[in-house]
This record gives C-alpha cells, sequence and structure tokens, in this order.
C-alpha cells in the first residue's frame, strides 16, 4: 500500500491533505481548516443531522455516481479518500444563485433560526437527484436524520413538495433534478483519476491508518496489529472520539476492502461482505423477508444507514442493536476470519456477555449468511423506542413461525434491549413448539418471557414496563397474524 496524501474532490478541485489526525472527522475539517461554515454541529453523534453532507462516489462499475447524505460529525476524513464531497456551499458556489432545494426552502418558510436548515437542504438535495416525485412517504423518509426545533416540519416537507418546480439549468448537474441528468462525465472523469490499486497507508506522530483494497491483506494487517480499531462505516466509532476523547492508535479501514463490499444472493442464502452498508443491504433482505420492512424503515436514519454496516452493527454487539434479533430467528451466520483461517459460527452464538463476543484477537467478522426466506413461514418484527423515526430502541423483538394447520411447526422469537445481550427467548419458543397457535397457549409463552429476561432500568424505560412492553409486542404479532391488526404501524401520523 502506498503512504500517500489523502485526495477528494470539493468544489471542483481536488484537495490533498498530509499529515492529518486518522480520526479528524470531515466537520473538524470542513469548519476548523477550511473555513466552511454551513455544516453546523448539533450533536457530534449522527443524530440531529445539522451536519449533513453529501458524498459522491463512483458505482461499483465506475460508470456512475452514487449519491448518499452522510453525518460529517462522526465521519472521519480519511474515509473520503476517492470521493467527492458536497457541502451546502457546493450547490450554490458563486452565490449568483439559489439551487431549488435552497429557493423552495425560502418560498415555503422552511427556515426559522437556520442552525438546521444546511443539513435539511443536504438531505432534500439527495431526494431531488435520486427521486423526482417522492410521496410524503418517501419525503418523511429522507428527512428522518434531521431535526428541526423550530418550523414543526409543515413547511419543510411543503419545501420537498415544491422544491422540483423550478425549470433544471441543463448546463448545471447539480441542479438538474432526478431522470433530467445527463451522466456528470466530468466528474466520473475525475474520480476516476484519484482511485488507488493499491490502497492507502499513513502514520501521524505515530498514529496508523490502513485502507487496503482486498482482504488477504486486510487479514494480514489485522493480524500484526490485533489492538487495531476496524472502522466501518464510524456510526459507532465516531462517537468514541467525539464523546469519549478516546485516541485511536491504529485504523484499519474495511470501506474498500472488495471482498467485504460484495453482496450476492446466493442459491440458498444472502451473502454479505461485512462492510456492505445498511442502505445496500436492507433492499435485498426486505425483498426476501418483506415482513421487517417496517424495521428498517425505522433502523436509524439515512445518513447513519449510507455509512454504517450490517457487520459493523453485529461486531460492535450492542444489546440494542436493531438487526440482530431478525437475523438470530433467521438462522443467520458469520463468516469469521482470522488471518489465513476461516470459520463459520451462527449468530446465536456470537455473544457471551455485554460487549463480550466470541472473536479472537486477529479475527474479525468477513460476511454474513441469512438463509433465504422458505414457503409458509411467517417472519416479522417489532420495535418499541420513544421516537418513530431515527430512535434507539427500548425494546426490539423478531419472530419466525411456522404453522401445519393450527398447530406450531417451529416458532422462533429473539429480543434486544431486555439482556445485556440480545438473545434468543427459548422458555417461551418451548411453550408454543407443537402446541395450538391459540390464546391460552400464547399467553403462557408471554409469561414464560419472565423466566427469559431480567430486564434493567434505564432513561428509556424501567425493568417492569420493559418486561410489559415485550409480552403485549407478541400478543400484537399474535393478532397480526390473525389479520386482525394491520402489520404496520408505520402509517399511524403520516399522509400516503
Amino acid at each position: 500500500m502506498s503512504g500517500a496524501s489523502i485526495r477528494f474532490v470539493l468544489h471542483g478541485e481536488v484537495i490533498e491533505v498530509d499529515n492529518v489526525d486518522p480520526t479528524r472527522t470531515v466537520l473538524q475539517f470542513l469548519r476548523e481548516d477550511l473555513g466552511r461554515k454551513g455544516s453546523k454541529e448539533g450533536c457530534a453523534e449522527g443524530d440531529c443531522g445539522a451536519c449533513t453532507v453529501v458524498v459522491a462516489e463512483l458505482t461499483r462499475d465506475g460508470d456512475e455516481l452514487a449519491l448518499k447524505s452522510i453525518n460529517s460529525c462522526i465521519q472521519f476524513l480519511p474515509t473520503l479518500d476517492g470521493k467527492e464531497l458536497l457541502t451546502v456551499e457546493s450547490l450554490a458556489p458563486d452565490s449568483s444563485s439559489l439551487h431549488p432545494v435552497q429557493r423552495a426552502m425560502i418560498d415555503e418558510h422552511g427556515s426559522q433560526c437556520g442552525f438546521c436548515t444546511p443539513g435539511f437542504v443536504m438531505s432534500l438535495f439527495v431526494l431531488y437527484k435520486t427521486n423526482p416525485k417522492p410521496s410524503r412517504q418517501e419525503i418523511d423518509d429522507a428527512l428522518a436524520g434531521n431535526l428541526c426545533r423550530c418550523t414543526g416540519y409543515r413547511p419543510i416537507i411543503a419545501a420537498a413538495q415544491s422544491m422540483y418546480a423550478e425549470s433544471p439549468d441543463d448546463s448545471d448537474w447539480l441542479r438538474q433534478p432526478c431522470g433530467k441528468q445527463d451522466k456528470p462525465t466530468e466528474r466520473i472523469t475525475r474520480l476516476k483519476g484519484l482511485q488507488r490499486a493499491d490502497g492507502l497507508e499513513f502514520d501521524v506522530a505515530g498514529r496508523r491508518y490502513y485502507a487496503p483494497v482486498d482482504i488477504d491483506t486486510f487479514a494480514a494487517i489485522y493480524a500484526r496489529h490485533p489492538d487495531a480499531t476496524i472502522l466501518a462505516g464510524g456510526t459507532d466509532i465516531g462517537l468514541w472520539v467525539t464523546k469519549q476523547h478516546r485516541e485511536l492508535q491504529t485504523v484499519i479501514y474495511t470501506g474498500r476492502v472488495e471482498e467485504l463490499t460484495n453482496l450476492s444472493v446466493m442459491p440458498a442464502h444472502i451473502e454479505v461482505g461485512a462492510a456492505v452498508t445498511l442502505a445496500d443491504v436492507m433492499p435485498v433482505i426486505i425483498d426476501h423477508y418483506p415482513g421487517l420492512e417496517e424495521l428498517f424503515r425505522r433502523f436509524a436514519s439515512p445518513p447513519i444507514r449510507n455509512a454504517g454496516t450490517l457487520g459493523g452493527n453485529i461486531a460492535n454487539g450492542s444489546p440494542i442493536g436493531d438487526s440482530m434479533p431478525a437475523l438470530m430467528v433467521l438462522g443467520a451466520s458469520l463468516v469469521l476470519r482470522q488471518g489465513d483461517s476461516v470459520r463459520e459460527l451462527a449468530l446465536e452464538e456470537f455473544y457471551h456477555d455485554y460487549q463480550v463476543n466470541d472473536l479472537r484477537p486477529g479475527e474479525f467478522v468477513a460476511a454474513i449468511r441469512i438463509p433465504k426466506n422458505e414457503e409458509a413461514v411467517i417472519v416479522s418484527s417489532q420495535k418499541w423506542s420513544k421516537r418513530f423515526d431515527q430512535d434507539i430502541s427500548a425494546v426490539c423483538t423478531a419472530y419466525r413461525l411456522e404453522l401445519d394447520g393450527e398447530v406450531v411447526r417451529s416458532f422462533r422469537m429473539a429480543c434486544g434491549g431486555l439482556a445485556p445481550i440480545i438473545k434468543r427467548a427459548r422458555t417461551c419458543e418451548a411453550a408454543l413448539d407443537g402446541k395450538h397457535w391459540n390464546e391460552q397457549n400464547l399467553e403462557r409463552a408471554c409469561a414464560a418471557l419472565a423466566s427469559d429476561f431480567t430486564p434493567i432500568s434505564d432513561a428509556r424505560a424501567s425493568a417492569d414496563i420493559r418486561l410489559r412492553a415485550v409480552q403485549n409486542m407478541l400478543r400484537r404479532f399474535y393478532l397480526e397474524t390473525r389479520g386482525e391488526v394491520d402489520t404496520t404501524v408505520y402509517s399511524y401520523g403520516r399522509q400516503s
């Protein structure tokens, strides 16, 4: 690998950065080094969206640009290598005329104090460039990662609905809405010139950063530095730096490793490289398991899903990680690699205690294998949180039910938020396996949940409320299978 400058495009120019701390955030670089202060710091944890920027990168075939919004407050600067960065200043670089998104925000009175506005503009810009006629739900989803304390959101949503009205400038790719632009050839050519064949490596005052391009090199580096921090999307590790003020000595980035970014649908399973983003893998999972659509729609926010990875969510092992209950009931397994050695382990066997897993020194999650759906199997997941969008779960549950007439042939249930680790509800499952799927047996299963979990009380919910909630969520799942309640709560308070 080469020891070289970080190179990315900003404002149509290639930016080269030397001697930068591997954990310096994009937001710090923009505001403190470049004086571009449109992007704001509101929370420094990827929650409020005031810092939202857009990254453009080449698709896998190298012939298209993919746009995605990210939280610059927790994105480390070296991860921009080979990409283009767009900030709110990029949309009207010479200040002669506003971008249609900016104009719509003004015309619809979508800004009051203005602090959150640049982030909203950048989230709307991605929608403008990727969806020619978004529904109200799609607008809500696009803005799920942006919080505002002033406007009540109505005028911002109105801006999203009216931002396509302005006649586009056909000479400016940034101002052309979805469906009207030709390929941005100049941008693609510029980014192609920044791609590295052998990865990136540098050392600043003894703090090392590696971004290999193949899994063999990645494994070899990690074997040499088993205490290194593996960086994927940074949606959790970014907070180690911004909130806990940790100094990470060695960072190994997964985002350029070809094998870790592969996503394949095999005859019997879905093979997901550990560095595949949540945004990329979720549609594939939903295609095979439609009952998980609401879970993934409420999973974090677009900027977090665009950066965060499924492998990172699993390896982090948070007891409130929303992907693991669903993957656990599906029977997912992990491909683990240590040097040249590879083994496969069931996800339900991976976690031992809080933040303690089965990984050995120098071993990492290489891929996730998700069995494909079987006919006549019901799969669903439920999330309970204080805020509907982009909130951490108090309780998250998942179910896999196979019926033979009215008899339960197989039932699996896994829960997050009820124990130091995400785990199966074995006693509850046993209370239903082989029994009739009826209210009497369901109540026995609900009572059994008290034997499976001993919840704690914290800021999100008390132990008693958590246990009652998970019992009621199981009751709701039963009613859903009977067709007595809707299988989604997403329409509550929403317009179509």
